[in-house]
């Protein structure tokens, strides 16, 4: 039964808290200063929610507003947190959960991986809304990112990585929209965070059913380094023989890539096939071919492009937890699981020597027209535009 009346509450001017039951008290601190506090005992733990001074707030509302509180957290529902997302919804700036579902629906049709489709919100509902869901976008801060993903950092380190590359794709998406000043702050967040144990040696990968929105992110602005990551890609090449890449190494005619064998790991040349998407790259860059004959060119005349600007522009996009070399890994598996071409074409294409020296000295194909094809199916599934792929 409630024990404070209106006329106790009116007469409740020393100093203490005044209590009505199940957790309502009113909290006196001076005759001027009064407020209500409901208190509520969840799992062991203790949790105070103010619910407004006595001035605004009176005997009968306090007990409505304590009831709809408790029903909330029984339904397990933070009321704290429900209270500014709602708060922000009112606001024209959405939150971040309100920006994180818009980014879903604008690119969820772009993902024909439905495993990746579903994947992609529900880490964001599991881990990053309860901690930024209900901020304004334009406030969420470094700090924040940081602490939404430290609980899993160490513990689910893939996971962690991700739900951080996808929260920066919100808030790169809310920069671009006009409702934050500046892009997602990733760079120094994984700063802050601790290293995470290597429980392989491979380098870190890009999931293939992320690389289309990549690449259509990537295609938004054109650099000398991203139109070499975009070549890299297409082509599943290592990191120098792209850079060092020269146009007298171009077959226009057989839209072929004569890779000399003196840049090659295995020192033998290597033929890459050119798919449409591939040789459209070289076509932008064509205009800078009369004043030099690398095709990416660096900042100094003369010199390559330098192995840094491929990692920046990864970075810059919110990816620098993957790495440049790791797109061959990200090719093979796609290779592996959406194509029904034998492993054989696919190391080719990806110039691995044949470990065996008895299967190497009686091959005599390099599987060229084989993987002609298969470097057009992988242009096609790269080109989120493009359906049948």
């Amino acid at each position: 039964m409630s024990k404070l009346t209106a006329l106790s509450v009116k007469a409740a001017k020393e100093p203490g808290r005044y209590h009505d039951g199940d957790g309502l008290m009113l909290v006196v601190k001076s005759p001027t200063s009064r407020s209500w506090l409901l208190r509520i005992q969840v799992n062991g733990k203790r949790r105070d929610f103010g619910l407004g001074s006595l001035s605004k707030v009176s005997l009968s509302e306090a007990r409505e507003k304590a009831r709809e509180t408790r029903a909330l957290y029984a339904s397990g529902v933070d009321p704290v947190l429900e209270r500014k997302r709602k708060l922000a919804e009112m606001l024209q700036t959405p939150s971040f959960e309100t920006a994180a579902r818009a980014v879903f629906e604008e690119h969820k049709h772009t993902w024909k991986n439905a495993k990746h489709r579903a994947q992609w919100i529900t880490t964001l509902e599991t881990y990053a809304f309860p901690h930024i869901g209900y901020v304004r976008i334009d406030e969420v801060t470094g700090p924040m990112i940081r602490d939404a993903v430290i609980s899993i950092w160490l513990t689910k380190p893939e996971t962690a990585r991700r739900v951080l590359q996808r929260i920066g794709t919100v808030l790169d998406w809310a920069h671009a929209k006009g409702y934050r000043d500046q892009e997602a702050p990733l760079r120094s967040v994984r700063k802050g965070l601790p290293k995470q144990p290597r429980t392989e040696s491979h380098f870190a990968a890009m999931p293939y059913a992320d690389l289309p929105a990549f690449m259509a992110q990537l295609s938004e602005k054109d650099s000398v380094g991203r139109l070499a990551l975009r070549f890299l890609i297409l082509t599943a090449a290592r990191s120098g023989e792209v850079r060092l890449a020269t146009w007298d190494e171009i077959d226009e005619d057989g839209k072929a890539w004569r890779i000399p064998g003196e840049r090659m790991k295995a020192g033998k040349d290597h033929h890459v096939p050119l798919s449409d998407a591939a040789i459209a790259v070289l076509d932008t860059l064509r205009p800078l071919r009369a004043e030099n004959n690398l095709i990416f060119p660096g900042i100094r005349k003369g010199k390559p492009l330098s192995n840094m600007t491929l990692t920046k522009a990864l970075r810059d996009l919110g990816h620098g937890d993957v790495t440049v070399h790791g797109f061959r890994s990200s090719f093979r598996d796609w290779a592996a699981e959406q194509t029904t071409l034998p492993g054989d074409v696919v190391e080719a294409a990806l110039a691995h020597t044949i470990r065996n020296r008895v299967e190497a000295a009686y091959r005599r194909t390099n599987y060229f027209d084989k993987r002609i094809v298969l470097m057009d199916k992988w242009a096609g599934f790269l080109d989120n535009t493009r359906s049948g792929n």
